[in-house]
Formats: C-alpha cells, sequence, structure tokens
C-alpha cells in the first residue's frame, strides 16, 4: 500500500486517496466510453482494480473513514428521484406502478425463500430474511445511467417509481419477516420488532416532507443559483444526518424531500443544480462498492451465493413481467423493465446487519457474506442491463444509441428528394 508507506496523518491520507479515487475514475471512465458502457460500470471497475482485490493502492482504514460518502451519495441520488415522484405522473401511472412494485419486490422474496428452504435446507428463519432483503433494490447505478443516456418517456417514469417504491416494500417485509424469525428462535413475536422500523422511517419521510416544503417556500426565483444551491443541499444535509443518527438508510427520506419540493412547486432547475453538483460524491460512491469487492467471500458462500444471485434476477424479472402484464402496462414495460430492476446494494447491505444480530453467528454470517458479495456484482452489471433495457424500449435518444453489442448504430440516411410531379399536360417542353 503506497500510501501508507508515506507515514501521512489520517486526514491528510483521506484527502490523498479521494484524489487517486477520483483520478482513478476518470481514467477508468475513457476505457469503459471505448467499449460503450456506462460510466457507473467504469467506477466500479476502478474501485476492483485499486482496492484490496488487486493493487491496494487505498489503505483499508482510509476505506473504513468514508463510509459517510455512502450515506451522502444515497441521499443525493434519493432526492433526484424524488424529482419523478410528481403527483400528475403518478395518477397517470399509479395502477402500473403499484402493481409492478409489488410483484417484483414480492416474487423475488418468494423465490429466493423457497429456494433456499427446498434445494439448500437451510432454516426458515434464514430463508425468510435473505428474501425479504432480496426484495430491495439500489436505485443509485440505475438513475446514474438514466442521467448518462437522457432517457425519457413513459418507461423511464414507471421505472423511476418503482424504484422510489421498491425499498419502501423492502422495509415492511423485512420487518414482518423479523418478527417470524424471532418467533421461530424461540423469542416469541415482537410487535416493537415490527414496528420500530417502520415508525422510524415514516418519522424520517415526514421530515423528509417538511423540509421538501420549506425548500419550495424558502428558495424562489429571486435567490441566486449558489444560494438556492446552499440551501437545497443543507436541507438535504439534514435528513441525511436525522436518519444517520436512528441508523436507517436516507433514502426513502430524501425520496420525500424532492418528491414534496417538486409538488409544491413544480420547479425542477434545483434539481439540476444538485446533480451536478454531487458527480463527483457519486463517483467515489461507486468506487468505494467496487473496492468492497471481497474474492474470498464469494468462494466462501459458494453456491448459495451463486444461487441467490442468479435467482434473485429470475424473481425481478417475472415478478416485473407478470405485475406489468396483470396491469396492462405497455408492452416495453412488460418486455424489458425487469432488466433495470436488477442492482442492489445500501439498503440491502442495512437490512442484512439487522438480520446478522437475529440470526445465529454461523447462518448469521452466511447471509451478511451473500448480500455483500453478490451487491457489489449486481452494482457491476447492473449499469448495463439498465442501459439494455432502455435501449430495446427505445427510450434512448438517437445521438446516445448504441446498438446491443456496444457498437453505434449507422446513421439514419436522409430521405431523397422526390421529383416534383409534372402531368402531362405541363411537362417541361411540351406543347398546349
Amino acid at each position: 500500500m503506497i500510501f501508507e508507506s508515506w507515514h501521512l496523518s489520517q486526514h491528510t491520507l483521506v484527502v490523498v486517496c479521494l484524489a487517486a479515487i477520483l483520478l482513478a475514475a476518470f481514467f477508468m471512465t475513457r476505457l469503459t466510453k471505448k467499449l460503450r458502457l456506462p460510466n457507473v460500470t467504469g467506477y466500479i471497475l476502478a474501485g476492483v482494480f485499486i482496492g484490496p482485490c488487486m493493487l491496494s493502492l487505498i489503505p483499508q482504514a482510509a476505506i473504513d473513514n468514508m463510509d459517510f460518502v455512502t450515506d451522502i451519495a444515497l441521499s443525493f441520488i434519493a432526492f433526484s428521484v424524488g424529482k419523478y415522484l410528481r403527483w400528475d405522473n403518478l395518477k397517470k401511472n399509479g395502477s402500473h406502478v403499484l402493481i409492478i412494485t409489488l410483484f417484483e419486490a414480492l416474487v423475488a422474496a418468494a423465490v429466493v425463500t423457497v429456494t433456499m428452504i427446498a434445494v439448500f435446507r437451510l432454516p426458515v428463519s434464514f430463508a425468510l430474511l435473505l428474501g425479504a432483503i432480496a426484495s430491495a433494490t439500489a436505485p443509485a447505478s440505475t438513475i446514474m445511467t438514466l442521467r448518462q443516456y437522457h432517457a425519457k418517456g413513459q418507461f423511464v417514469d414507471i421505472l423511476l417509481a418503482v424504484v422510489a417504491l421498491d425499498d419502501v416494500v423492502a422495509l415492511v417485509a423485512f420487518s414482518a419477516c423479523a418478527a417470524v424469525a424471532q418467533g421461530l428462535a424461540g423469542e416469541g413475536f415482537s410487535l416493537a420488532t415490527v414496528l420500530e422500523p417502520i415508525l422510524l422511517n415514516f418519522a424520517a419521510i415526514g421530515l423528509g416532507g417538511l423540509l421538501g416544503y420549506a425548500l419550495h417556500k424558502v428558495i424562489d426565483a429571486n435567490h441566486t443559483k449558489d444560494t438556492r444551491l446552499m440551501v437545497a443541499v443543507a436541507m438535504i444535509l439534514v435528513v441525511t444526518g436525522f436518519c444517520s443518527a436512528l441508523d436507517l438508510s436516507p433514502l426513502l427520506a430524501c425520496m420525500a424531500l424532492g418528491a414534496v419540493y417538486i409538488n409544491a412547486g413544480k420547479q425542477q432547475e434545483i434539481f439540476s443544480q444538485v446533480d451536478t453538483f454531487a458527480v463527483p460524491v457519486l463517483a467515489i460512491f461507486f468506487v468505494l462498492s467496487g473496492m468492497r469487492l471481497d474474492l474470498t467471500a464469494l468462494s466462501s458462500a459458494g453456491v448459495i451465493g451463486i444461487a441467490y444471485f442468479l435467482v434473485r434476477i429470475l424473481g425481478k424479472y417475472a415478478g416485473c413481467f407478470a405485475g406489468a402484464a396483470l396491469s396492462r402496462a405497455p408492452k416495453a414495460v412488460r418486455n424489458f423493465m425487469g432488466l433495470g430492476l436488477i442492482p442492489q446494494a445500501g439498503v440491502a447491505i442495512g437490512l442484512a446487519l439487522l438480520a446478522q444480530r437475529i440470526l445465529p453467528a454461523e447462518t448469521g454470517g452466511l447471509l451478511s457474506t451473500i448480500i455483500l458479495s453478490s451487491s457489489v456484482l449486481y452494482e457491476m452489471i447492473g449499469p448495463a442491463c439498465a442501459k439494455g433495457s432502455l435501449f430495446l424500449a427505445h427510450v434512448i435518444p438517437r445521438a446516445e444509441k448504441t446498438g446491443p453489442a456496444g457498437l453505434p448504430l449507422p446513421p439514419r440516411q436522409p430521405r431523397k428528394a422526390r421529383a416534383p410531379h409534372h402531368g402531362h399536360k405541363f411537362a417541361l417542353g411540351a406543347k398546349r
């Protein structure tokens, strides 16, 4: 580890490592752009390259001191997602969104749970908790891919709403499964175990909503761009700090902040400002995700980890397909949206740590290993799958499109000018 040999102070070490992370992200995206891959994939590969698995350029102590970046990055992403939760869009696509969200989340949970019990003969409590965690989807890489390719349309509106509401279903499902797991372990059903995380998340959502309305009242067109950005970032960080103090994911609360703000005033300029401000933070977040890939953990998870990785993808796609068919969503939503729901990271990792406290030490460690190792793999293939879903649904503007193999599409041929039609009476040179 080159930086450790320099005997830097802790603060200096973190600063130097942040610079190295951003430079690695930049140079890796130069390569992934040539391969027509999303930037998020480049960021994660950069983390794998400079992380403990390969070059070990970044000390583990520095990585551990950057955990706060995860919460901040997720907060910015969730705030941006809130922009797509406009009431008029939800009213138009509400039935599609609700049915697809329930099906894709719960079918994935059910398929994983049944597989762990029927195929691997694992304890029911382990299978239930792993299944509940499987229902969660990480919005970060999907949102970044949508932003990179400027995708728009009904397909994108439904996808973003589903991704936004997905974690609500996951939190409720996990709380119920945690109560069942404790009952099976002989601790008895605890109403507090079920209600506590739900009530805390609703409190965080309420705070996010209040601050979203306050943001609408505080900033207006008379303020400068710098002032609006400063106040918006301050509000996001207040919500993030509140959630961190309660050991909650900031996703739902910051979504509420963005959603209330956009519905109160319909002003979208602040979102583009925050998105631009957050680019380096998001790059660091994804590079750190790549650094956390542990090949030894992958090998210890073995066949169970591989099965979870594949079965969850199958459950997400099948659930999305069934939900879209039942709600009579557009054909593109039914056939391709499941590809955009593959990533899994922040919320799932947090739930895995909670599950580890509930389960016995051995099975709890196995569950945590499965989630940690598979989350990085999901984040690596997720952006490419999200791009594939956008390409197949024809929602990427022509200038951004590439073919399925990553090759540019041939330019659209201009129409040939049609020769003017002249009747025989008025043809040039004709006599009257």
